[in-house]
């Protein structure tokens, strides 16, 4: 699995699974290009801070990025403890603004990877809305939608990760006939990251009793990283429209 030559996009680069993936690219090669709201502590060949929620954001972090790049991870998110008007913009609506915008500048044979949530598995049973969203034009245009079809609370990061996993096939269909980009997504499950306690928080007790029932242990952000620029290697040069379970098996256990 080697990167020797390709530049690589990383968001929220500055902690977990964000951080190992840097690490993890940089040393099988690449030159890696992170963006957080915080600062890092680690080398990079280069770091913007952005805010991935704000499109005016998102665009000044655009013009300052190279005018050709290998591979976008979207790996910046929020917890489902985060207002519903967050968790949105930041988990879908920004992330679709950038890749949108980073398309023209991915390099044939390049790829977007994106990070959904085993908590995104039941994206069949709202399909037509998020086929919706997923066609709506743009950032303000998605918000408006948003604002005619409100998402709960309570539900909120399920819904914006299933909306991504929707998102993210349809994109691999017409990105990879037209400009030769794969778009895939990983599906953790529990990961030891600095939001894991939002995620106990967000399920509640009775939710995490039972999966943790049904798995080893929650995942280290290292190894989600290894999928993550596997897919972004010419090793996965023919994997397009997947949604890859990171979960230890847990995914498994519905059956």
């Amino acid at each position: 699995m080697k990167l020797h030559g390709k530049t690589l996009v990383i968001t929220g680069v500055a902690s977990g699974i964000g951080a190992e993936t840097a690490r993890l690219a940089r040393y099988y090669g690449a030159s890696v290009i992170g963006i957080d709201r915080q600062p890092v502590n680690m080398t990079l060949d280069a770091f913007h801070q952005a805010d991935l929620g704000e499109p005016a954001s998102i665009d000044a972090l655009v013009a300052q990025l190279p005018a050709r790049i290998d591979a976008l991870a979207n790996i910046a998110g929020v917890p489902g403890t985060a207002p519903v008007n967050a968790v949105a913009r930041v988990n879908f609506l920004g992330l679709r603004h950038l890749s949108e915008a980073l398309l023209p500048r991915i390099a044939p044979g390049g790829c977007v990877i994106n990070v959904a949530s085993i908590l995104g598995a039941e994206w069949r049973r709202r399909l037509d809305l998020h086929r919706e969203l997923a066609d709506t034009a743009g950032f303000d245009s998605g918000a408006q939608w948003l604002e005619e079809h409100p998402v709960p609370q309570a539900s909120c990061y399920q819904y914006f990760k299933e909306a991504l996993i929707v998102w993210t096939a349809r994109r691999s269909q017409d990105w990879f006939a037209r400009h030769s980009v794969r778009v895939n997504s990983v599906a953790p499950g529990p990961v030891f990251t600095p939001i894991l306690g939002d995620f106990v928080t967000m399920l509640g007790p009775e939710r995490v009793e039972a999966d943790a029932s049904k798995m080893k242990r929650p995942a280290y952000a290292d190894e989600v990283a290894e999928a993550i620029v596997f897919l972004a290697s010419d090793s996965a040069r023919w994997i397009n429209g997947v949604n890859l379970p990171v979960d230890g098996g847990l995914a498994a256990t519905v059956i």
